[in-house]
């Protein structure tokens, strides 16, 4: 069973669809010891299967349309905030208290980027939250030096912040946190009720790319990357997706953009504006949720609240380090996850701990996501009930750095090693990945240049000039923008989103 069997046989799909994948490979993108790049073309190309299968049944066209995986355009999609360039301009990636950090007894990695994490780790360390950068690197850096690891991730974490020490992969094997991860599938599904069989309005092959989420309505409760790249593959499907974020709790505007592809951008405070979500849920036919398991329960938003409320809903749900265990409660993100499961020691050398070459845990989690949402939504148009799709970073990570899955697939193991060399993560930068790898080979066999976009070279960037390819530059509301296609193609379908992103927060709490 190769590693796209492995996860259409985990997302419930019938395996005799896995033959109309096709897959371009590339074994010089996405380069590490682990299995990135099998790894990413497999989360790609079960969700492009997922889709291509929905569009099959909404189309009643008979066969499945036929998948391509194309490594090149997954490598530039996983590393798609790096190639993202808005009016010519760099985009902001990790915060200078971001990174690794030597501690008295190993290392340990922090994540600042968000404002208010940045001022609950300096709290945490006695710190003035308003300390200037520079000097804050130099304040933190001499007192994590004279710390332990373990002791410093748990101060943080009790001050509302986010730190990890670096594990290797035996001590989070052992952990009570690993155990639990490593008994949980790849991907939860399940049936919350018995409510009826969905009834799709058809999509007509000929009306354009086939869309197989086309009428349906996403309520987009995610933060980050890994689910916003869910929603944002959902949108390129058809599914009018509206995000909705708490009005003062902004998202970074550059992370904003690139995975806002797609979508529509509000926010609603759930403490007083309970009644307009009731109207959004009301009229929902999915909700993915992206926020700490448990945090938004008290709002009603747990999976069978929300059914219970509006039968026949698809309720997905992604954490980092799932909603089990010890852990299930605190907050992470991919390079906390990569140090915590001991990827970060795999990756590295016996001085520093590394990194992935792409933030593969945020994105192949996230298309993991997408996937089981198209999954169930067909499954709910065969058998009916409401239904959930769930997820964790720290799972995936399991995937990629364990042995033989324990999903009890028979012959599943984890994606085969692509050699090469390990990118590191260095000490005193919030690095997660070197350059990276997105050679072309060659270039893709087909690409359309949908909605006004254009071809365009990629010098001198991280990746590499060989992602050119799978770049595209179009006009939007926040200037001219450079970005990386999306990954996820089937016979017929779309190639680029029909919409571009706007500013964060712009557009009206409702429906259109």
């Amino acid at each position: 069973m190769d590693e796209i069997e492995y996860v259409w046989s985990v997302l419930g799909g019938d395996a005799a669809l896995t033959a109309r994948v096709a897959r371009a490979a590339r074994p010089e993108v996405l380069e590490a010891r682990l299995p990135v790049r099998a790894l990413a073309s497999a989360c790609v190309g079960a969700c492009a299967l997922a889709a291509a299968e929905l569009a099959a049944r909404r189309a009643a066209s008979g066969g499945v349309p036929a998948v391509r995986v194309d490594d090149g355009a997954v490598a530039a999609a996983f590393t798609s905030e790096r190639h993202l360039r808005i009016g010519g301009r760099e985009p902001v990636s990790f915060a200078p208290l971001s990174r690794l950090w030597r501690t008295a007894d190993g290392w340990v990695r922090t994540h600042a980027n968000y404002p208010h994490h940045r001022a609950r780790l300096l709290a945490a360390l006695g710190l003035a939250r308003d300390t200037e950068d520079a000097r804050a690197v130099d304040a933190v850096g001499s007192l994590l030096a004279g710390l332990p690891a373990r002791s410093v991730e748990e101060t943080v974490y009790a001050a509302g912040g986010a730190a990890v020490a670096l594990r290797t992969p035996e001590e989070w094997a052992a952990s009570e946190q690993g155990r639990a991860v490593a008994g949980r599938p790849l991907v939860e599904r399940g049936v919350l009720d018995a409510s009826p069989a969905r009834t799709f309005a058809p999509v007509p092959p000929s009306a354009g790319a086939l869309l197989p989420a086309a009428g349906l309505r996403v309520l987009d409760l995610t933060r980050v990357i890994a689910g916003p790249v869910a929603t944002r593959t959902l949108a390129l499907l058809g599914a009018d997706v509206l995000r909705v974020d708490p009005p003062g709790l902004p998202e970074l505007p550059d992370q904003h953009v690139d995975t806002g592809f797609g979508k529509r951008s509000a926010t609603l405070d759930l403490t007083s504006d309970q009644a307009a979500f009731e109207e959004l849920l009301g009229a929902a036919d999915v909700v993915v949720t992206g926020y700490r398991p448990g945090s938004l329960d008290r709002f009603g938003l747990s999976p069978r609240a929300l059914a219970a409320r509006r039968p026949g809903l698809v309720v997905a749900r992604l954490s980092a380090w799932g909603a089990y265990g010890p852990w299930a409660g605190r907050r992470g993100f991919d390079s906390l996850v990569q140090v915590g499961t001991g990827i970060a020691a795999l990756e590295g050398t016996a001085d520093r701990p590394g990194a992935l070459p792409a933030q593969a845990l945020d994105h192949g989690t996230g298309y993991l996501l997408a996937a089981g949402v198209l999954r169930a939504l067909a499954e709910q148009s065969r058998h009916g009930g409401s239904r959930y799709v769930e997820v964790a970073l720290a799972r995936t990570a399991a995937w990629l750095s364990a042995g033989p899955a324990p999903d009890g697939a028979s012959g599943a193991g984890r994606p085969h090693g692509t050699g090469g060399s390990a990118g590191s993560a260095s000490a005193d930068t919030g690095d997660t990945g070197g350059a990276g790898g997105t050679g072309d080979a060659g270039g893709p066999s087909t690409l359309g240049t949908g909605s006004g976009a254009r071809r365009v070279r990629a010098a001198g960037e991280a990746g590499g000039p060989g992602a050119s390819p799978w770049l595209r530059e179009r006009e939007s509301p926040l200037g001219r923008l450079r970005y990386a296609l999306p990954p996820v193609r089937f016979e017929g379908g779309p190639t680029d989103w029909e919409r571009a992103p706007g500013p964060w927060g712009a557009d009206a709490a409702r429906w259109v």
